[in-house]
């Protein structure tokens, strides 16, 4: 790729570039140059990334309070080798787009915003909203970036960052609306504590993070701490080989057996009480295996309560915790 086709995709960007970073912003040969520092450009991808904070590499984050945080390599890896193996976005995202994560965004509120996907993977979840939004500014630290690139193609509405999402540079309130699925819980430092440093960016943000099962029974607990045993273990295991294979032999070992169960069941009301139906009953295999991929191979792991979550109210003027699965997807709005 030319750099002429570099600067023909972000030549009529330079007024949001300007805006993200709250400065004058210029473009050279297959580069971003915002006050004096250079981001290069790789396949309309822009990098903000430092050169050491490649795949393969480890990096501490300096904090305020002097604390250095060691975030994971391993999690950037696994999150780009997953998004490599399942890169297609499904019609299946569609459905979980608009009936689950987005069952509390009023979705006409963001036609004509600057939308922030703020750990995109794959870039599914833009999919459904480039339509509808003026522009979109798709983030992610991994190697789906590029991913995230060539699927959404056919829009010109879309800017797309290579960088920790801990360490943007971009300005307060440079975006309307954020949203950040499935994120914040894989980071090494705190995801609430996190959510609120996010939150400087917009005055919405839309998030889903792990929940602790707190609204389960007992049987519930058993079966994570049996599963998450497993995922300690088999999450250092890097082998392609293992992992396509493990992940199979779960989707056919328990996860379709306990749907199974859940539909037999089912007409008895009970069907709810099984673990995993409620959330993949009536999914496709690509779907599923997928999330048992991401399940089991993702070595920094967060849980959180409903009660934690609302403890965000003393931050926010309104936290809406959406009682519906995924379990716990809530939008906090400044």
């Amino acid at each position: 790729m030319t750099s002429a086709t570099f600067m023909s995709y972000y030549d009529d960007k330079l007024d949001t570039l300007q805006s993200l970073f709250g400065g004058e912003v210029r473009l050279d040969d297959n580069g971003l140059i915002v006050a004096g520092k250079r981001y290069p450009i790789v396949d309309d991808v822009i990098l903000l990334l430092d050169p050491e904070q490649n795949p393969g590499s480890a990096r501490d984050v300096g904090r305020s309070t002097g604390q250095l945080e060691s975030f994971s390599a391993d999690v950037q890896h696994t999150f780009g080798e997953e998004w490599t193996k399942y890169p297609e976005i499904l019609s299946e995202h569609k459905a979980d787009f608009f009936d689950r994560y987005f069952d509390i965004v009023d979705l006409d509120s963001l036609r004509d915003k600057r939308i922030c996907d703020l750990g995109c993977g794959i870039g599914r979840w833009s999919h459904f909203l480039a339509d509808e939004a003026r522009e979109i500014v798709a983030v992610d630290f991994s190697e789906a970036i590029f991913i995230a690139r060539k699927n959404l193609r056919q829009w010109n509405n879309i800017l797309y960052f290579k960088a920790d999402l801990t360490q943007l540079p971009f300005r307060d309130d440079c975006f309307d609306f954020l949203f950040c699925l499935g994120v914040l819980h894989h980071l090494p430092t705190d995801c609430l504590e996190e959510l609120i440093r996010t939150s400087r960016l917009s005055p919405q943000l839309l998030v889903y993070l792990y929940y602790a099962l707190d609204n389960r029974p007992f049987h519930f607990h058993l079966a994570f701490k049996l599963g998450d045993a497993a995922r300690r273990i088999t999450s250092r295991i890097k082998s392609r080989t293992f992992r396509s294979v493990f992940t199979i032999s779960v989707l056919l070992g328990v996860y379709y057996p306990l749907i199974a169960l859940g539909n037999v069941l089912r007409p008895f009301g009970l069907s709810a009480k099984v673990p995993l139906w409620e959330g993949y009953h009536g999914r496709g295999w690509k779907r599923i295996e997928q999330d048992v991929y991401d399940r089991f191979f993702t070595s920094i792991e967060q849980r959180v309560t409903r009660k934690q979550i609302r403890t965000l109210e003393q931050t926010f003027s309104k936290v809406l915790v959406s009682e519906r699965i995924p379990y716990w997807h809530f939008l906090c709005i400044r």
